[in-house]
């Protein structure tokens, strides 16, 4: 049982006596001192606390209660020339023993074993709470550098209508959802509904461009992957023409997604116009960065999409090929670029397939697709009742946000083949660790996305799935 010391004064002091009273149980054992009568009335004090009614700034009568080995000291007083006596009395018994101190009048004082709570600067930020578009931080939880934070999710939020397992949570979870003044614990079938405050907690950057993206409607990719896009140039292994395409590719998305900066990555460089042109495209937010000592991306590309905050890779087929396991494993949404010019693409392809994984990239298919300014078109190929399911899923996000969608039921011949003849459209690939393997079986799935490789010359955008 811990021991511990408050010296009380005043309205504040009641309260928070009340409130020590409400949790207190009998697991410690508290000393009370006060001087007013009207502090301590109407509170009913348990065995565990012993009261007394003296002024804690006489040294003589603050010797009664000094002689105990108290945990720690509370000091909640009204009056400046009170905390102050009452703190220089405590010290004098005991040097090292923490005090934690009420501080309306924003004294100054050198000592590492006091914590003062400034009672002006808790009413500030609890009234900035209540602003409308502002985050709300957790002041005494955890290191209190808003690394918890509570959101409610807008009607017009990406999130709306999403359930909690399709939601992508990199380097933040859901920790709590709350609905009506009722606390729900965050489960993968929970569904987040408009006005939810969601309780999350991450790293205090990354819970910035969370909010944003949950407050906010489309118009956030590569949100909420990371805030940067990332082209890697092998000058060694890749012709002209594929890195001048590449390049094409990356500042056009870089110019048009909501990307903070663009990195390229230049490695085993050739001295040549080519490679004065690519160092050339560096401005305020173009990154080109030469790697001398890099011959293979296999040792940089992950340590690179991590460190940089990368939430959108651009490479070409051949790179992705022979590249796979490497990319999979950054966890990264890749943009795979076709054989026409960027500004061919006017339509979304999205294959029903496992409706889970489908469901869990739907806004960020919402998203990039109406800040590239494209129509969607959803497959429904040979539909059962999930798919069925899942089409009206798309359909009520695709009202939610006001976007343009079209169904289309094909139950007669496979949309692979029409589609292969066309290049104007980009599809998105749920990107499974199965891709890795051999593609000889996958020609036997009923899942259309599984065999995305029949249209390896178009625009494709993998999103990562852990299976």
């Amino acid at each position: 049982m811990k021991k511990v010391l408050i010296i009380a004064d005043g309205i504040l002091a009641k309260y928070f006596l009340q409130r020590v009273v409400s949790v207190s149980g009998d697991s410690n054992e508290y000393t009370i001192v006060h001087y007013k009568k009207k502090t301590i009335e109407d509170i009913s004090f348990p065995e565990n606390f012993k009261i007394y009614s003296f002024d804690p700034t006489s040294l003589e009568k603050m010797t009664a209660v000094m002689g105990k080995d108290y945990y720690q000291v509370m000091i909640a007083v009204r009056k400046k020339v009170d905390a102050l006596g009452s703190y220089k009395i405590v010290r004098q018994f005991d040097k090292k023993v923490p005090i934690y101190f009420t501080d309306r009048w924003n004294l100054k004082i050198e000592d590492k074993y006091l914590k003062t709570v400034i009672s002006r600067e808790i009413v500030a930020f609890r009234l900035a709470d209540f602003i409308p578009n502002t985050p709300i931080f957790a002041q005494n939880i955890g290191l209190g550098i808003g690394e918890v934070m509570d959101v409610q999710v807008p009607v017009g939020s990406s999130y709306v209508y999403r359930h909690i397992g399709a939601i992508e949570q990199k380097k933040w979870h859901i920790a709590a959802l709350y609905r009506s003044n009722m606390l729900l614990l965050p489960r993968p079938n929970l569904m987040i509904q408009p006005n939810d405050n969601l309780l999350i907690v991450g790293a205090p950057d990354v819970l910035q461009d969370v909010y944003k993206s949950i407050k906010k409607e489309l118009g956030q990719f590569p949100q909420p992957f990371g805030s940067n896009i990332y082209c890697l140039i092998d000058m060694k292994n890749m012709s002209g023409d594929r890195i001048e395409a590449l390049l094409e590719n990356a500042v056009n998305l870089h110019e048009k997604l909501n990307s903070k900066k663009l990195y390229l990555k230049v490695i085993n460089p050739t001295y040549s116009p080519l490679f004065n042109g690519i160092k050339n495209l560096s401005s305020e937010d173009i990154d080109v960065t030469v790697d001398y000592y890099s011959f293979s991306c296999e040792n940089i590309y992950v340590s690179d999409v991590n460190r940089l905050n990368i939430g959108l890779c651009v490479v070409d087929n051949e790179f992705f090929k022979a590249n796979m396991k490497t990319l999979f494993n950054s966890q990264t949404p890749i943009f795979k670029i076709g054989g026409v010019k960027f500004t061919n693409i006017k339509r979304s392809i999205v294959f029903g397939g496992n409706t889970d994984d489908i469901e869990k990239h739907s806004s960020v298919i919402f998203d990039l697709s109406s800040q590239l300014g494209l129509k969607v078109q959803f497959y429904n190929f040979d539909p059962e009742a999930e798919n069925q399911e899942l089409a009206e899923h798309f359909e009520n996000i695709a009202k939610i946000y006001g976007k343009q969608i079209e169904i289309i039921k094909n139950n007669d011949k496979n949309p692979l083949f029409e589609l292969q003849k066309e290049n104007d459209m980009v599809q998105f690939v749920p990107f499974y660790e199965s891709f890795l393997k051999s593609k000889i079986l996958s020609i036997f799935s009923e899942d259309l996305n599984r065999v995305y490789f029949l249209l390896n010359d178009k625009y494709q955008l993998f999103l990562p799935i852990l299976e």
